[in-house]
Parts: C-alpha cells; structure tokens; sequence
C-alpha cells in the first residue's frame, strides 16, 4: 500500500471509532498495514484487488487472557 492509502485508512478508522489515537503503520509486505492504538498493536489490514475492486480486510486477533482483563 502507499503512503495516501495509508492516511485514507487511519483516517476512516479514527473516524469510524472516534479515536484519535489509532495508527495505521506500513510493513515490509505492500499487501498490508498493521494497526495500533497507541503502542498496542490491534491488528493488520490486508488490500484485496481481485476483479478490479478493492477492498480492505481488517483482521484482529483477540486472546482469551485479553478478555480475562476486563472482568
């Protein structure tokens, strides 16, 4: 992904979940970008071009001892 794609991304995403202080970082691959909240990494965003339309999975893995945090 390149550099405006990037910032569309952060951008939607901060809009999307009212916060400022998501970051959507490049990685070594050009398919996708790795996604933090502050310093925490939440995920990666993968481009899907096939046929022509784009689009963009966000995969996040949640750990049972995340979950554990919250009670």
């Amino acid at each position: 992904m390149n550099h405006p794609e990037i910032i569309k991304l952060q951008k939607y995403l901060q809009i999307k979940f009212n916060n400022r202080s998501i970051d959507v970082r490049p990685r070594k691959q050009n398919d996708s970008v790795e996604v933090y909240l502050g310093e925490e990494f939440l995920g990666l965003i993968y481009v899907d071009d096939e046929d022509g339309d784009k689009s963009y999975n966000f995969q996040m893995a949640i750990l049972e001892e995340d979950l554990d945090e919250v009670n």
